[in-house]
């Protein structure tokens, strides 16, 4: 348990500018503990926050309310890699990049891979429900998740989704889990999906036009067949700069840049589709030669480090993430660079075009009135082109006001309803994602759980905790090679 200091300061915050003033942190072992610490919360009204890495940009792991950090770090268990079932068992608190290690030698990959990879846990992306470079073909986290095991806020023991490929036994109620942003449970095990590694993964840094169109680019590269893209990435030219300063990228700095990934099952397909791909790039006016990587990993390291060298260079900014249709992508775009006009601040622009889904970052403290005005703006530009809030960050609690602008009160009250039956005495990360302020005062209510509301450890949060024995991190267990 960390009662104080800089770690208990660390583990409460994210990385976004939210901050809160959490009791304690505690660190379970094992599920038994996850339940023993909900229903400890519930009698004393405490809140839980479920936490990974802290790589949230929208305070989704900052925790608010005098709540206690509910550290997941260290469950970084992998179980055997089942290669033909294409499926593994693994801890919430799994690093990405770190899994895709383990799984090499088996010849898989997990294809979720967001910009964050290198220090974010699997249970922190099915949280938010995270995408990356690689979903242009791949789809988010919620299609590569076959099974949670989780404790609601009731106290009870779940295991959501199934290891079949299809069924049909009513409404999916895994897919509600993915995304809640730790609201519904707690996760304490994921089966994931895997999927073979293409022979060749091929990565290209393309210059582009002053004046490119990024709506026309992502468009034709949509209606074009047989190039095998896996991702459809954009930086502009500052970001790009950055990433040559601040990381050593070797690319062209001069320019945006327009960033892909190719994917074959051999050199003579890898030619066909860099041709087809070409040909497609030169009928929008792409026409600079590529800087290759023949490991797209590296080039997708080197993407993910974009807003960490925005940080390094000029300091906190309000982060944005929104996704329009493909149709709309240039609207967006002036939409954006006019809200910079409008408010005198610099923009950084940088993400998934091929998806519709930018990240524009504005060079203004993000907890100040600018910041909000900023913010409501570009939410309600991406709203009025028919798109969304959120993209791949997710809602926490900067984003709660829009929820029901997008979603209509109808849809916001189902998913309320969903929450009061998952977690009745809102102790489960109280103050994200739903609109209201979030509270945890009152009695506990009753619930079908044996002892949920009454039992369970009689410690004080800021004392010895649900279990007097110190800290431990589940060891981790490595797949064997085949």
């Amino acid at each position: 348990m960390v009662t104080g200091g800089p770690e208990l300061d660390r583990l409460g915050r994210d990385e976004s500018h939210v901050r809160g003033g959490p009791l304690a942190a505690v660190r379970p072992v094992d599920a038994d503990d996850v339940v023993d610490l909900v229903r400890w919360a519930r009698r004393h009204r405490i809140a839980l926050v479920p936490r990974g890495a802290g790589t949230s940009l929208d305070g989704e792991s900052a925790t608010l309310l005098g709540g206690v950090v509910v550290d997941l770090s260290g469950w970084d268990q992998v179980g055997d890699v089942a290669a033909g079932a294409r499926s593994v068992r693994v801890g919430p608190g799994v690093v990405n990049l770190e899994l895709q290690s383990v799984l090499r030698p088996f010849g898989l990959f997990y294809p979720p891979n967001p910009g964050s990879w290198a220090t974010s846990t699997i249970g922190g992306n099915v949280g938010t429900n995270a995408s990356g470079p690689r979903s242009y073909a791949y789809g988010p986290t919620r299609r590569w998740i076959r099974e949670v095991e989780a404790v609601l806020g009731t106290g009870e023991q779940v295991r959501l989704g199934s290891h079949v490929e299809k069924r049909s036994v009513g409404p999916d109620l895994l897919q509600l889990f993915v995304g809640s942003e730790g609201t519904l449970g707690i996760a304490t095990a994921l089966t994931l999906r895997l999927a073979p590694i293409p022979e060749i993964r091929q990565g290209w840094a393309i210059p582009l036009p002053p004046k490119a169109r990024l709506g026309r680019i992502a468009t034709a590269l949509a209606r074009t067949s047989g190039t095998g893209l896996s991702a459809v990435e954009y930086l502009d030219r500052a970001s790009a700069e950055g990433l040559t300063w601040g990381r050593g990228a070797r690319w062209p700095s001069d320019s945006a840049l327009l960033l892909l990934e190719l994917e074959a099952s051999g050199r003579t397909e890898a030619r066909q589709r860099a041709a087809r791909l070409r040909t497609a790039l030169r009928a929008v006016d792409v026409t600079a030669e590529p800087s290759v990587f023949d490991d797209a990993d590296h080039l997708w390291s080197l993407r993910g480090e974009a807003s960490r060298v925005l940080d390094e260079r000029y300091g906190p900014r309000v982060r944005e993430d929104v996704a329009v249709p493909l149709g709309q992508v240039d609207e967006l775009v002036s939409a954006l660079r006019r809200i910079s006009r409008d408010e005198e601040v610099r923009m950084f622009l940088f993400g998934h075009l091929g998806e519709g889904s930018l990240h524009p970052n504005y060079e203004a403290d993000p907890g100040s009135a600018a910041g909000a005005r900023i913010r409501s703006a570009v939410c309600s530009a991406s709203l009025a082109l028919g798109g969304t809030i959120s993209g791949e960050h997710g809602i926490g609690r900067l984003k709660r006001a829009f929820l029901e602008r997008e979603l209509g009160v109808p849809a916001v009250r189902l998913l309320q309803a969903v929450r009061q039956a998952c977690d009745p005495d809102g102790i489960l990360n109280p103050g994200k994602l739903y609109p209201g302020s979030g509270s945890t005062t009152g009695p506990p209510s009753r619930s079908p759980s044996a002892g949920a509301g009454g039992r369970g450890p009689r410690a004080s949060p800021t004392g010895a905790g649900p279990r007097t024995a110190a800290p431990r991190a589940t060891p981790r267990r490595r797949a064997r090679s085949p």
